[in-house]
């Protein structure tokens, strides 16, 4: 929004509109936000590896995270032990899909 009004290129018929639009940005920032702290909280403890594929997904979905940053997220979280063989395992699980 700021590089449109330095280029003075305003799509903003008033200043409500403006604000209202800004408003709207800072509040998708905050949900990421929020959805990320949840998804640093989530952990499998006593889940199945289902009950915690399902959390974990139901977190991803508005949190931004994809790619190595996601399947970092969830080998963190994971059971120990599960993680353990899937690193150990003859071939080695590259993305979110095959780690799920």
């Amino acid at each position: 929004m700021l590089e449109n009004l330095k280029s003075e290129e305003v799509k903003f018929k008033s200043a409500r509109e403006f604000l209202l639009e800004l408003k709207k940005e800072f509040r998708k920032g905050d949900k990421e936000s929020v959805k990320i702290t949840e998804l640093k909280r989530i952990e499998q403890r006593g889940k199945t590896m289902e009950e915690f594929i399902q959390e974990f997904k139901k977190v991803v979905r508005e949190s931004g995270y994809e790619g190595r940053v996601l399947v970092e997220e969830f080998k963190r979280e994971m059971n120990g032990v599960i993680r353990k063989k899937l690193i150990e395992a003859e071939k080695l699980p590259t993305n979110i899909e095959q780690w799920y």
